[in-house]
């Protein structure tokens, strides 16, 4: 059986804001922006490279939890310090690089609600391997 992860449901409490910060800060591209019912608003946005994206809206259980309750998700980068100073530059408070230990690296930072993410650098996944 093969499954793939394609979406991970964010609550948001201002989606147009949400979708400034995912778009405009960390260059995610936005793939669905629909209003399919009154009161429904559905969103998408991909990282750029990755197979699993970001969704929030409203009119939908979906989107109900706490805004800022979503912590953990890893952004895997193959040079952590450029990531870092990139989305620095694009106004994203990332927090210091941190070692974990064998050869895995990580910054934290935070969407405008809280939802918590993790810039990951392995040593191991570099050029063919990223």
């Amino acid at each position: 059986m093969k499954l793939k992860l394609e979406l991970i449901p964010l609550p948001v409490s201002d989606v147009d804001r949400a979708i400034e910060f995912y778009e405009g800060r960390l260059g995610f591209t936005k793939d669905v922006d629909v209003s399919p019912a009154e009161g429904v608003r559905v969103v998408q946005l991909t990282p750029p490279g990755s197979g699993c994206s970001v969704g929030f809206g409203t009119g939908l259980d979906v989107y109900a939890g706490e805004p800022g309750s979503v912590r953990g998700l890893h952004l895997v980068v193959e040079d952590i310090e450029h990531a870092r100073a990139e989305l620095i530059d694009r106004g994203v408070e990332v927090g210091d690089i941190h070692d974990f230990g064998g050869g895995v690296r990580g910054a934290e930072f935070a969407d405008p609600d809280g939802n918590g993410f993790e810039l990951q650098e392995m040593a191991w996944r570099r050029g063919a391997d990223y």
